[in-house]
């Protein structure tokens, strides 16, 4: 009995040191470790808002030249993406894991990933696509699939624009360089078509007169190309003579209203009629 007990104790004895000696184990480890995580952490978080006042001190930088600021917006999500990506694997190496197999596992899963997301690969693709070839720059309007806006920064995976109700549209950069681009202000000059209808019993020639004595005196209507003024066609109930001219393209909607408004003031004044549809009722008595 008393030698059952007297063994019973010696095991005990031993559990309790063998724990004693894991825990002593475990707490230098820790101690042994710590280190390491403090530097991982300072450099994770250094890292991480050094990134970011890098690329906002070369984004300023940029700025100063001659860089389309467009460009700029994308090569700033660029250049900060990069480094953080560096400064997380940098703070991982810290910790003892083998980087080497690190980035080969995430070369792997970045393959995985990669066809997953293929769309978003296809945006990063577009939007590099979009910074070399420079289909349009910041400030510049244009229009894709029937959306039409200034266009605000390009960004890694999507273009921001600003339509002219100030609504802010995000397209995805793969539908931009997929789908027909109408750049509105990439040239310093643009057209104003319009057309004129004037009534069958009406003079042409007094009509084509009256816009040419306007495009005379117009001094934003440039005059080399030559304005253009002729028949165009013969409508159902009206005569179309075509009305041409050229201006700079930031003066193009301005122009164009006041043409619109001043053609009709110049044609009641000399008695040009311009035909709208009418109904005629007629009343039949029994």
């Amino acid at each position: 009995m008393m030698n059952s007990l007297l063994l019973e104790t010696t095991e005990e004895i031993i559990s309790l040191s063998e724990v004693d000696k894991w825990f002593d184990g475990l707490v230098d480890s820790l101690l042994a470790f710590l280190p390491r995580l403090i530097l991982a952490l300072v450099i994770f978080i250094i890292g991480w808002w050094g990134a970011r006042l890098v690329c906002k001190l070369m984004k300023k930088a940029l700025s100063k030249s001659k860089i389309d600021p467009a460009a700029i917006s994308f090569i700033y999500s660029v250049t900060l993406c990069a480094l953080r990506i560096f400064i997380i694997i940098s703070a991982i190496a810290q910790l003892g894991v083998n980087v080497t197999a690190l980035l080969t596992a995430i070369g792997a899963a970045t393959v995985t990933i990669g066809l997953a997301l293929q769309d978003t690969m296809k945006n990063i693709a577009s939007g590099v696509m979009i910074i070399i070839n420079k289909p349009f720059k910041a400030g510049e309007f244009i229009e894709l699939e029937g959306l039409q806006g200034t266009v605000e920064k390009i960004m890694i995976t999507n273009t921001y624009l600003l339509t002219l109700d100030n609504k802010e549209v995000i397209i995805p950069n793969s539908r931009i360089t997929s789908n027909n681009l109408v750049n509105y202000t990439a040239q310093n000059m643009r057209r104003i078509d319009l057309v004129f209808n004037i009534d069958y019993s009406d003079d042409i020639k007094l009509a084509k007169r009256i816009l040419s004595d306007i495009a005379e005196r117009e001094e934003r209507i440039i005059k080399s190309p030559e304005p253009l003024i002729g028949v165009c066609e013969h409508g159902n109930s009206s005569i179309g003579i075509a009305f041409r001219v050229w201006c700079k393209t930031e003066e193009y909607w301005d122009l164009y209203f006041y043409l619109q408004e001043q053609v009709k003031l110049e044609f009641d004044k000399n008695g040009i009629n311009i035909p709208f549809n009418q109904l005629d009722v007629r009343i039949k008595k029994d």
